[in-house]
């Protein structure tokens, strides 16, 4: 096992990272920008070492930074967390060949998994079921394309394969949009990601977001740890996650879930990951792997009692996995709900003091969260601040956990999305489980409709 690792992020990742790596005795590295600098996870962490100004560019996007900062404190390994550079291939490239590991899959399986059309052709490979499609990358040639669009069937989605976080996609309900469609998508997908390859997909009118956490080792070991339901989504942003998904059978979740363990086994993925699906009428259609731990990695902790942070430090330490596929069995239900510093209706960020916070308790509450009375929520970042994950022996219970805990948690000084949380845990929609990825986004455009 590693002495000492550095922790490449901030915010309530860091923390998470730092406190499952004291559990297993390494030392950690706490990096971050000057506007970080009275950051909990700073002072918690063994050695801390500030890697630029406020500017992520400057700061945690830094690559040359990061390295030395590794190299100076000794560490002998760099964990990404999600966001910034977890899902860069030439960052995992550059700190293996610096001589230490990267805490994530090789550079190479997250360059194959980063394309969404590489992604793809991957997993039909490997038998997972994925959304009918162009099957590649698309050219501009008007009679091709309309016969692509044809075979699949309007509407289609046109996506670029470098996008994501809800970038770089368009809809095309009819043909004569089809040919504007593709060229407008093709010229964002260049100036944002640098790639302008697009391809096309069916458009699946009421899915719900269902996605299937994985772990595996460089032994050959592959195993699922049953699925999470993140339908709940605003701009493609989740909202709140529970696991397992309302109304999947045990034998689906188990058809589904060995297919993604059998996948990662054929590529050779070593670490956690996550396959993301569209689920509609009984079918699951792959979109996109995340080659990386997840926000809502919590309610997967919840209900199989495994820890995947440390699962990840193991595997990154060329230790087999500590559980195998028999040891997983889903326990009850859990839910999670994002809290960020924004307006809860209008959506505009809320930097600034944070003068009280206090965080529920009781049984079942988890609060995951790098806050305190008098820090201050920087302009500079995502907008998260805390976590909040009800898990029950029912999703009844869950649910009931999840409405005191958000009646107790206390944030003054800054607005947050509490109210827009305690509204959805009283939804009856949502209540009554199964709401499609279009859900909350219909209901908030009703509601400002009526002059929310």
């Amino acid at each position: 096992m590693f002495e000492k690792v550095l922790i490449a992020n901030r915010g309530e990742i860091a923390l998470r990272i730092q406190r499952a790596c004291r559990e297993l005795g390494i030392k950690t590295v706490a990096v971050h920008s000057e506007a970080d600098r009275e950051a909990k996870y700073v002072r918690l962490a063994d050695e801390s070492v500030c890697i630029g100004p406020a500017s992520s560019a400057l700061s945690y996007l830094n690559v040359p930074s990061i390295i030395s900062a590794a190299e100076v404190t000794g560490a002998e390994a760099i964990h990404p967390g999600y966001g910034f550079l977890a899902e860069n291939a030439d960052f995992a490239e550059r700190v293996e060949k610096s001589g230490f590991v990267f805490i994530g899959p090789r550079a190479e399986t997250i360059r194959l998994m980063g394309s969404k059309i590489s992604a793809k052709d991957a997993m039909e490979a490997a038998g997972v079921p994925v959304v009918p499609g162009s099957g590649g990358a698309l050219s501009d040639d008007p009679e091709a394309l309309l016969s692509i669009a044809e075979k699949i069937g309007f509407p289609v989605i046109i996506k670029a394969s470098a996008g994501g976080g809800g970038r770089g996609m368009r809809i095309v309900q009819t043909a004569d949009e089809l040919v504007a469609a593709v060229a407008m998508t093709r010229g964002e997908a260049g100036a944002a990601f640098g790639d302008d390859t697009v391809y096309m997909e069916k458009f699946l009118t009421l899915p719900r977001h269902i996605e299937i956490q994985v772990m595996a080792d460089e032994h050959g070991n592959a195993i699922f740890l049953g699925e999470r339901d993140c339908s709940m989504q605003r701009r493609h942003q989740k909202v709140i996650e529970e696991a397992p998904a309302p109304g999947i059978s045990v034998a689906l979740r188990n058809k589904i879930g060995e297919r993604c363990a059998a996948a990662c086994r054929q590529i050779g993925y070593r670490g956690a990951g996550t396959f993301e699906f569209l689920y509609e009428n009984g079918e699951f259609f792959f979109i996109e792997m995340n080659t990386r731990i997840q926000v809502e990695h919590p309610v997967t902790e919840a209900i199989t009692g495994v820890d995947l942070v440390q699962e990840q430090l193991r595997v990154a330490a060329g230790e087999k996995l500590s559980v195998s596929q028999k040891d997983i069995v889903i326990r009850g239900h859990a839910i999670e709900c994002r809290i960020n510093a924004e307006d809860p209706f209008t959506f505009v960020p809320s930097p600034g003091r944070v003068t009280q916070f206090h965080t529920p308790g009781g049984p079942g509450i988890r609060v995951d969260s790098h806050m305190y009375q008098n820090c201050t929520v920087p302009p500079y970042y995502d907008s998260l601040i805390a976590k909040i994950i009800a898990h029950g022996d029912t999703r009844a219970q869950a649910l009931s956990r999840m409405r005191i805990a958000l009646s107790e948690m206390v944030v003054e000084g800054i607005k947050t999305n509490i109210p827009l949380h305690q509204e959805l845990l009283n939804d009856p929609g949502f209540i009554e489980g199964g709401t499609s990825i279009h859900y909350l986004e219909e209901k908030l455009a009703r509601e400002r409709g009526k002059g929310h």
